[in-house]
């Protein structure tokens, strides 16, 4: 079973007027080849206020998992990036955490639901089918507009087909 990791340290930058999503977008930018050439994924990108403190969270992953001391390596070479950046690129203090996305990983793109066949996953609707919002089930196939999964109603498997533009979230679900 994968647990979440995760490495917190706090930042004081200067207060500045900067949109959350541009935050969100450049860091990406800037970080994605840095965890590709350290053989990981860059699964998730968060920058939010909770309380009074702001977070800028990394999800990262790797084929068997990420490691304390993964999150460790990566939220060092972050930081050495970030810090290169003029004082309000990031306008607020916050916290970096870099952590493992979890055992309910996010299937945020198209990829990583193509990934998933054979998964069992959960997977929120903007509209309804039938009489349901969600569905929770084994993945079974992916095309390039639908993907179909098994489910089960009570005690019987039934399968169901939903079009991509109608899923909202998408993760990897626990089997019980």
């Amino acid at each position: 079973m994968k647990h979440s990791l995760f490495l917190t340290t706090r930042y004081e930058l200067k207060v500045g007027r900067k949109a959350k999503m541009s935050i969100v977008e450049k860091v990406e930018d800037m970080i994605t080849p840095i965890a590709q050439e350290s053989g990981y994924q860059l699964v998730d990108l968060e920058y939010l206020k909770e309380g009074q403190n702001w977070f800028l969270r990394i999800y990262i992953d790797k084929v068997g998992g990420v490691s304390l001391d993964d999150c460790t390596f990566f939220s060092e070479k972050v930081s050495a990036v970030l810090d290169q950046q003029p004082e309000n690129f990031i306008p607020q203090a916050y916290y970096l955490e870099v952590s493992s996305p979890g055992a309910e990983r996010p299937l945020k793109t198209r990829e990583d639901i193509d990934q998933a066949v054979g998964e069992y996953i959960h997977v929120k609707l903007y509209n309804m089918i039938g009489p349901y919002n969600s569905y929770e089930g084994r993945l079974l196939s992916t095309d390039e507009d639908t993907i179909t999964m098994n489910y089960k109603e009570k005690t019987r498997v039934k399968e169901v087909e939903i079009q991509r533009d109608n899923i909202s979230k998408a993760r990897i679900a626990i089997e019980f």
